[in-house]
């Protein structure tokens, strides 16, 4: 199979879906005569033209706000965001427009629209640019949201969302762009709400999405060395979210660390937690632990941003306490 970057797999997916149906298009911020922030546009404006590779000024309320009618008009958007921490700006076109109106509207009005762009920290970009905002979009009924971490992920899932009748935020990492990967040949879709296996293990399952992923699966080369079997649980779809995937794990390894880039309180991983406690608790050897960032305000300075961070170091060393070795 051909191996690309994750940037890669996301420009096929657009530009397969572009040729495929002539009502895609893209919009954001240097989408088009830059080729992308992060160069995952690049060649579509000299494929596709201006009309639909378009630029937008920076004002994220706006051009976010196009294409919610866009959508409800029609067509289907993507609009990019240089990072979702730019998308708070447009909270309330995503939140209150996309999400709420096909229910409002008595399902006379669909939004079929992609919200995608980098998700959670880069390096040294302080606060204001290194929000993990998986937690927020996941809270609201009407959005589908997804969370990649390989290029067959990221093509396979892109396409889907793309396809969806549904407004759909699709979560990706500035520092994972260059990540390579096997992708199929030819045609193919990854369902919603279905989580992927990355690695197999028999004695804790560790839980995550996205960036973090790769966190884990170091974490579980680190604790094979010592003898524990850690599987690694890619969730892909935090909503849906594959709930059988996620109890068949608890009930073959008993012990469970699920492991977040955003905060602590009122994060994604806290919502996982509960949902296995009330549903699997007498199938659990521990309790359920979570890993994330730390609960402060992101720093600039290299050295403080590594304390506040996930590593593979924290979640072995929770790993070690379900396991009862602390």
């Amino acid at each position: 199979m051909p191996i690309v970057t994750i940037r890669e797999a996301l420009r096929q997916a657009m530009s397969e879906e572009m040729r495929r149906d002539p009502t895609v298009f893209l919009m954001g911020e240097e989408v088009a005569q830059y080729d992308g922030a992060y160069k995952v546009s690049q060649g579509m404006l000299d494929e596709f033209g201006p009309d639909r590779v378009v630029d937008t000024p920076i004002a994220e309320n706006g051009f976010a706000g196009l294409g919610v009618g866009a959508a409800m008009a029609g067509m289907r958007p993507i609009i990019e965001f240089m990072t979702f921490n730019f998308s708070l700006v447009a909270f309330d076109q995503v939140i209150n427009s996309a999400a709420k109106i096909y229910q409002m509207s008595a399902g006379q009005y669909r939004c079929p629209i992609v919200f995608r762009g980098p998700n959670g920290h880069a390096e040294n970009l302080g606060g204001q640019h290194s929000t993990s905002a998986d937690s927020l979009f996941a809270h609201f009924p009407g959005l589908k949201v997804v969370s990649v971490s390989t290029p067959h992920d990221a093509k396979g899932l892109l396409k889907t969302a793309i396809r969806d009748d549904n407004p759909v935020v699709f979560f990706e990492s500035e520092l994972m762009y260059g990540f390579k990967g096997e992708i199929p040949e030819g045609e193919y879709t990854i369902p919603f709400g279905l989580a992927d296996m990355k690695r197999e293990g028999t004695d804790v399952t560790l839980i995550s999405w996205g960036k973090p992923v790769h966190t884990c699966l170091k974490a579980a080369e680190t604790l094979a060395a010592e003898g524990i079997s850690a599987q690694v649980l890619d969730l892909r779809s935090l909503r849906p979210l594959d709930h059988d995937a996620i109890f068949n794990a608890v009930a073959k390894t008993h012990r469970v660390v699920v492991v977040q880039e955003g905060h602590l309180y009122a994060g994604v991983a806290a919502e996982i937690s509960a949902r296995i406690t009330e549903s699997c608790f007498d199938l659990l050897d521990a309790p359920v632990l979570r890993v994330t960032n730390r609960d402060v305000v992101q720093p600039y300075a290299t050295n403080l941003e590594r304390l506040v961070v996930i590593d593979a170091g924290r979640v072995v060393e929770a790993v070690h306490r379900v396991m009862g070795r602390s």
